[in-house]
């Protein structure tokens, strides 16, 4: 489970969220940890086991930066890196345009 307490990304145990998300087989920038804190973006297990296998998708698909998408929530990742770059909640998914990707996984 991620942790609690977590409400910013200057918050102190910040470093703690970014061990626990960086401990579930993808890695997180420290720009895309933030944007986890700051949008609120659900990182459960549950969630986490399907980043892991819209990455799996891009990374056969020969893709680079890959947008997966999960419900309402947009993940842009460098998919042979294994690496999310940056996070998108469904809140501000309207309107939003996603240019230099090289594809796109729904899951």
């Amino acid at each position: 489970m991620a942790p609690s307490s977590v409400s910013t990304a200057s918050s102190p145990r910040c470093h703690e969220y970014t061990s626990w998300l960086n401990g579930n087989g993808v890695a997180f920038s420290k720009h895309a940890v933030n944007r986890v804190i700051e949008r609120n973006i659900d990182v459960s297990g549950t969630n986490m086991e399907r980043l892991a296998q819209g990455v799996e998708i891009a990374k056969n698909k020969g893709l680079g930066d890959t947008l997966i998408l999960i419900d309402r929530t947009a993940f842009i990742v460098n998919a042979p890196a294994g690496k999310v770059i940056t996070t998108v909640s469904d809140e501000d998914l309207k309107g939003n345009v996603f240019t230099n990707i090289d594809g796109t996984v729904i899951i």
